[in-house]
């Protein structure tokens, strides 16, 4: 028989386990997808691991260059040569400033447009292959319309802020599951630094805006993107053992969440893939996280599952991989 010393003892033992998973819990709670709108996809499958708002439509910024690049090398040849017109030149963007009536090859545009993110390089493709960005853009927008995305439409080459120009993080792994099949692209996306040479002689050493290339050796690439009203936005693709991974982002707050969630993603898409949870989705902040089955109906009904404790360690093991490995070289 148990005498109370020992009741009293087995009583604090539940409550220390009580608080402690209270504890756990919040800790994981506070580990969600601060950005309005995230998803993981299975790349066999097209369906989605894990969700936040999926289908919101919102800026794209430079993740629009992804589409831009596919379209310009359906009609141009990467060695074929570009002259800068004045309306590129002057387009803004970050450096390096490309000037009117230097010379490039599409391939080096291709570089700067994907791991730069040259608002100048994606004009210039633009014009090369259509005569003019407006022309251009027809093109873009038939093209997501082919590959099913939907909810996306363009109104510039480059990504930057227009009226009525949209995507979804959804549509964005449809955008970057077709653009892995352009071997340039998928070359420039995965190189973490490159040398730009144009005809006059000038140089441009480049570093990739996706920092997660020098912390993530399963990363196989991705396109970063940012606009005050876009704020901070990625979409990539990720190898997790033997499957491939989409993951977007939209509407971060800074580029160190932008790193964190899409850590948390990855780290998300792996407990499902490896059968420690289910797929679920968050629709909005209002309402709870919703668990989503492609299992027969009967099945639908089982709880959702999380390994918890391998989100927390991986994630905070990446982010901090992340943060060690985002200067220059």
């Amino acid at each position: 028989m148990l005498n109370l010393s020992s009741i009293l003892g087995i009583f604090s033992k539940m409550v220390f386990l009580f608080v402690f998973l209270l504890y756990a819990s919040a800790a994981y709670s506070s580990q969600d997808i601060d950005a309005p709108s995230a998803v993981a996809v299975d790349a066999q499958t097209g369906k989605i691991l894990y969700g936040k708002n999926p289908h919101m439509k919102l800026p794209p910024a430079s993740t629009t260059k992804l589409v831009t690049v596919m379209v310009a090398l359906e009609k141009l040849d990467p060695q074929q040569k570009v002259t800068i017109s004045k309306k590129a030149a002057q387009t803004p963007g970050v450096s390096p400033k490309l000037m009117r009536g230097e010379v490039y090859t599409v391939r080096d545009l291709v570089y700067l447009a994907l791991m730069r993110s040259v608002n100048s390089a994606a004009v210039a493709l633009a014009e090369a292959t259509a005569g003019s960005e407006q022309n251009f853009v027809k093109l873009m927008n038939e093209k997501v319309k082919y590959i099913g995305a939907k909810d996306t439409k363009f109104i510039n080459a480059s990504g930057l802020p227009g009226k009525g120009q949209c995507t979804t993080v959804y549509d964005l792994t449809k955008i970057m599951s077709h653009a892995l099949a352009y071997p340039l692209i998928k070359e420039a996306i995965n190189t973490r630094v490159y040398l730009v040479k144009a005809q006059n002689g000038r140089e441009h050493f480049i570093q990739n805006t996706n920092h997660l290339l020098w912390s993530e050796d399963n990363m196989i690439g991705g396109k970063t993107g940012y606009t005050r009203k876009a704020r901070h936005c990625f979409v990539s693709a990720y190898k997790v053992k033997d499957r491939l991974v989409y993951t977007a982002i939209l509407g971060d707050t800074n580029r160190e969440k932008l790193w964190e969630d899409t850590q948390q993603l990855i780290a998300r898409a792996e407990d499902v893939l490896a059968g420690k949870g289910e797929p679920v989705v968050k629709l909005s902040e209002e309402k709870p996280v919703m668990p989503v089955s492609y299992k027969s109906k009967q099945k639908l009904s089982k709880k959702v599952k999380v390994n918890k404790n391998k989100v927390k360690k991986t994630s905070k093991k990446r982010v901090k991989n992340a943060k060690n490995n985002k200067r220059t070289i």
